[in-house]
């Protein structure tokens, strides 16, 4: 299958711990990872993903540089159709109200549950049919 999941986050070690998580689906090739360390380089793998259907932008919301609901805002103007999910150590009533204006199409909040990203990951691959 050739969808991607692009995650994006600032702490170098969130990779590893997605891989890991995620191993036998990688694994199976029922669909790849991609990973940015900021903003402006998730935007640059959102433009160059010619061929590959990213069916999710998870993306931390406090990064240097550029804010996850900044990098949300352009990612849509690039694909107004990609869902991105935020993620947040600040799971807080503000942050939620946000990210539903932003049109996020949710918020999961860290540690990060990865049973509820599992089924979030797996609705966007049924959706594809």
């Amino acid at each position: 299958m050739n969808v991607l999941v692009l995650v994006v986050d600032d702490e170098t070690d969130i990779e590893a711990l997605f891989r890991q998580q995620f191993r036998r689906d990688l694994r199976a090739a029922r669909f790849a990872m991609g990973f940015a360390t900021s903003g402006p380089q998730a935007l640059g793998l959102i433009a160059a993903s010619e061929g590959r259907d990213i069916i999710l932008l998870l993306s931390d919301v406090n990064m240097p540089g550029m804010s996850g609901f900044d990098l949300l805002e352009r990612a849509r103007t690039l694909r107004p159709d990609l869902p991105v999910v935020m993620i947040t150590a600040y799971d807080d009533a503000q942050t939620r109200a946000r990210a539903e204006a932003s049109g996020a199409a949710g918020l999961i909040a860290k540690p990060i549950d990865f049973a509820e990203l599992r089924a979030e990951i797996e609705q966007r691959l049924a959706a594809r049919g």
